[in-house]
């Protein structure tokens, strides 16, 4: 009967059956012992704006395979990422750690070496431990160096981009590359992603595969196809119809992924996850793409709501109830621990992974909150989130004023989910008690690698002295 399995069973087979043996031997961690491992695919939204999706009200944009995919798996209501910025949220997932434990506080500067650190393990690199091929398609935005590459880092196959942005339309921007080679790309990236992530699928479904599939939708700048934009002539604003037709064309390459899990017969044994990197960049500071973060105040780059709840989603058939919410806080560095228990790499000693995992919670197996508290820092900005309760400084350009943080305020998010009543003269306790939780907190983590604005000012400063030796040439 065994030959009739096809190479990929049987490998998985041969995996679970050797790590029972040295379960038995008390060498490994008990989760590793399962009969078949699953595929893992983990796929990462850009600049979403919280209510821009079906599954979380959006009347005007609709997302039917994102929708979908909330049928058929479990919706976190309270879904966070680490930051409230691209790069660092995408150092925390790959290394299932508070990025502020290694330095990753902001976005990369121009500097030759700044990155990941390469101190730091990832997903990847455990997950080809365990046996998995591993492949990145899109936005890597962890270093440029070659040593930071996404080949150095772990993954077998990277189809993409280095850098934190893309344009859309072929033929422009930074390279596209296969690996670390340069490809000439004809397809709108969106599209291009998600036929590279389908290729993908199609070339490992005989064998464990780790799937990242990293969008730049729908981070600036703002290009959308006619034939998707004409789908929303009745949205007037431009931006916003650009916007809509981004998210559209996002939503049909993920919808061709759980296509092809289907078309396979992988998706029963296929652990997904879906998430935004932040929220919306709606405030004066940022290079806004007409993205809507209602009911939640705030926008990318604080650490109001607005800036680190986002759509999250996670399905697996059989192990992850189906067409339910869960309302108890997570982060994105739970989808780390969980894709690693699930896979067979994870280690219940390695006291440096952060998230949990969330199998037992969401099976019903364990009733309690998934974390005591959840925290953010992000320079000036803090905030943290216990029970209900969420102490924050946040940068008040949201509320019109000067960049910089507030001082701290306190919110009862169960409440006044658009944090606008400060309770912290009323709760002094309690924000003291959620102030000593963040400090404590705060001890394990270090300076940041670079500053904030580090990498504009390089840019800018490379730019001027191109400008001033092109002057110079035209005046010999």
């Amino acid at each position: 009967m065994l030959v009739r399995l096809r190479l990929g069973t049987l490998k998985r087979l041969c995996f679970g059956l050797f790590a029972a043996a040295l379960v038995c031997g008390g060498h490994v961690n008990a989760s590793a012992a399962t009969a078949e491992q699953p595929n893992i695919v983990i796929i990462v939204g850009d600049d979403m704006g919280y209510s821009d999706v079906g599954f979380n009200g959006s009347k005007e944009i609709p997302t039917p395979h994102l929708d979908a995919l909330a049928a058929a798996g479990t919706k976190f209501t309270n879904g966070y990422v680490s930051g409230p910025y691209c790069s660092p949220t995408r150092a925390g997932l790959l290394t299932g750690r508070y990025q502020t434990r290694f330095g990753h506080e902001f976005n990369p500067s121009a500097a030759k070496n700044a990155g990941l650190p390469l101190t730091e393990r990832t997903i990847a690199d455990r997950l080809r431990g365990a046996g998995y091929r591993t492949g990145l398609v899109g936005k890597w935005h962890l270093g440029s160096s070659p040593d930071r590459h996404p080949n150095s880092r772990g993954f077998d196959e990277f189809f993409g981009f280095i850098a934190g942005a893309h344009p859309y339309m072929p033929g422009q921007g930074p390279p596209i590359f296969r690996n670390r080679e340069k490809v000439k790309e004809t397809e709108y990236l969106t599209d291009a992603l998600g036929r590279e992530a389908v290729a993908f699928i199609d070339r490992h479904q005989k064998e464990p595969f780790f799937l990242y599939l990293a969008f730049n939708a729908v981070h600036t700048p703002m290009e959308a196809q006619e034939e998707r934009m004409a789908k929303f002539a009745h949205i007037k604003d431009t931006k916003r119809r650009q916007y809509a037709a981004m998210m559209a064309a996002m939503d049909d390459a993920i919808g061709s992924v759980l296509a092809e899990l289907d078309k396979t017969g992988l998706s029963d044994n296929t652990l997904v996850f879906f998430f935004s990197d932040n929220g919306g960049p709606t405030m004066a500071t940022t290079a806004t793409n007409g993205s809507i973060n209602a009911p939640l105040r705030g926008s990318k780059r604080t650490t109001l709501e607005g800036g680190v709840r986002v759509p999250f989603l996670a399905k697996w058939p059989g192990k992850i109830p189906a067409g339910k919410s869960y309302d108890l806080p997570v982060i994105q560095l739970d989808a780390t621990r969980t894709a690693l228990v699930a896979g067979g790499a994870d280690q219940a000693n390695d006291k440096m992974l952060e998230g949990v995992d969330l199998l037992p919670y969401l099976a019903g197996k364990n009733a309690a909150a998934p974390h005591e508290a959840l925290f953010w820092r992000f320079g000036e900005q803090m905030a943290v989130r216990k029970g209900d309760w969420k102490l924050v400084k946040y940068d008040p350009v949201v509320d019109g004023g000067k960049k910089g943080a507030t001082d701290a305020r306190l919110y009862n998010l169960a409440s006044d989910l658009s944090e606008e009543k400060n309770l912290i003269a009323e709760e002094p306790e309690k924000a003291k008690e959620l102030q000593a939780a963040w400090e404590e907190w705060n001890k394990s983590n270090v300076p940041p690698l670079w500053g904030q604005n580090e990498g504009k000012a390089e840019a800018k400063n490379k730019k001027g002295k191109a400008k001033r030796r092109a002057a110079a040439a035209a005046a010999e």
